[in-house]
């Protein structure tokens, strides 16, 4: 449904997944991808969202670190579908893989870049202003960060994801809503403790734990982790949540 495009940002392009609305224009979303990357999956939760109405926009912050689709597509396939001996060497490769994009210097320029595509969101037609961020895991992550980076978004959806430790959380003006699986035992670990500074920063935050779930209950290609009926109220909550903040004045 939707086409890759190039964003411009401070020194150079990031590759984007665009999808047009179907329908009357809600508003624009930015849809952050998982560890895997810019994925199949995503461009498909990307394409639903665009057919509610949103003007989509789902960049890739990997590649930049070395970290393409297609790496994180053999990691994943090596970790929930490959041999016993596949396995085992899927732990040590995704820490390699994956130790550059973790530095807070790769987060610092995963926000600046991700402001550009607030920007680049903001030059087209019609939005208005009606901006929303969405991710999964490490997306879920970064739609905290840049909540508290960028004051233009009207609303934040996280999918199992943790604040930054270095982001300012009273930095954030929007509402936020978190979705987290109840076995996923480090999340939720620390569930209280990003309540509390939440709180404390006067941010309105919202939560819900899926009984029974773990991490990566939405994601429909992992059939180890994926929980159909616990995704479908993930996704009714979501659209309730963006018709109530990033397209408050727009028809239901």
């Amino acid at each position: 449904m939707g086409s890759m495009i190039s964003v411009e940002i401070d020194g150079g392009t990031i590759p984007a997944y665009r999808v047009e609305p179907t329908g009357e224009l809600r508003g624009a979303l930015i849809v952050i991808h998982e560890i895997w990357g810019l994925v199949d999956h995503i461009k498909t939760v990307a394409d639903r969202f665009a057919a509610e109405g949103y003007l989509v926009i789902a960049p890739d912050i990997l590649s930049h670190g070395g970290v393409t689709p297609e790496v994180g597509l053999e990691i994943n396939r090596l970790m929930f579908s490959g041999t016993e001996e596949e396995r085992a060497t899927a732990q040590p490769l995704m820490r390699e893989k994956m130790a550059p994009v973790r530095s807070p210097e790769y987060g610092a320029w995963a926000v600046a870049a991700l402001k550009k595509v607030v920007d680049y969101i903001e030059e087209q037609p019609d939005v208005d202003g009606r901006i929303g961020v969405l991710g999964f895991c490490f997306g879920g992550t970064y739609s905290f960060a840049l909540a508290a980076a960028d004051r233009r978004i009207r609303s934040s959806v996280p999918f199992y994801g943790q604040p930054p430790e270095t982001s300012d959380l009273a930095r954030i003006e929007c509402p936020v809503m978190a979705l987290y699986g109840e076995t996923d035992e480090n999340l939720i670990k620390t569930l209280p403790d990003v309540t509390q500074r939440m709180h404390d920063a006067g941010v309105d935050f919202v939560t819900h734990v899926y009984e029974g779930a773990g991490h990566a209950f939405f994601n429909d290609t992992n059939s180890v982790m994926y929980r159909p009926e616990v995704a479908a109220d993930a996704w009714n909550r979501t659209m309730e949540f963006l018709r109530g903040t990033v397209a408050p004045s727009t028809i239901r």
